[in-house]
């Protein structure tokens, strides 16, 4: 690597490493929105992916989330018992179920969105011309859908605190 190469490569490991410990440090400001929407990470995830327009089969699901089937059922089982998701059978197939985002589901995601999406305070300490500078240079990283979620961790976190709440 060029001594040209290896600067770069030490920035961004900076900037990274910046970026990462600013994310970190603002955790809570997400983890309160997810307990006062009662949600866990793998259901946040599971609501980002969905939609009420369009339903998506169990078995893309599980691949979006990289888990099996049964997994993935646990998380839509969840989302349908709190009223945020409905399965319903594909026109071209009644074999096929199809899960799209209820209203309700619509709702919390929208608001899950926009409190996740309000800056932590610690952001808005920046001046403008540095926030307008952090806008930019941020506007060239790729973006898309939000990660899968690591679902059969999180079934097993959920289980574990089931069994020490019984136990």
């Amino acid at each position: 690597m060029t001594s040209g190469g290896k600067r770069k490569r030490a920035v961004a490991n900076e900037a990274w490493r910046r970026i990462f410990d600013f994310i970190a440090t603002t955790a809570d400001q997400r983890d309160r929105t997810l307990e006062r929407l009662d949600l866990s990470p793998g259901e946040v995830r599971a609501l980002s992916s969905l939609a009420a327009d369009e339903g998506k089969t169990m078995q893309t699901l599980a691949t979006e989330w990289r888990c099996d089937a049964s997994t993935a059922t646990w998380l839509v089982d969840r989302l349908e018992k709190r009223g945020f998701a409905a399965r319903r059978s594909a026109a071209e197939d009644r074999r096929v179920k199809l899960v799209s985002l209820t209203a309700l589901g619509s709702r919390t995601k929208r608001r899950l969105r926009t409190e996740l999406y309000t800056p932590p305070s610690e952001l808005l300490r920046l001046d403008e011309a540095q926030l307008i500078a952090l806008r930019d240079a941020t506007a060239h990283l790729p973006t898309g859908s939000w990660p899968a979620p690591r679902a059969a961790a999180e079934l097993q976190r959920v289980q574990r605190r089931l069994r020490s709440h019984r136990g």
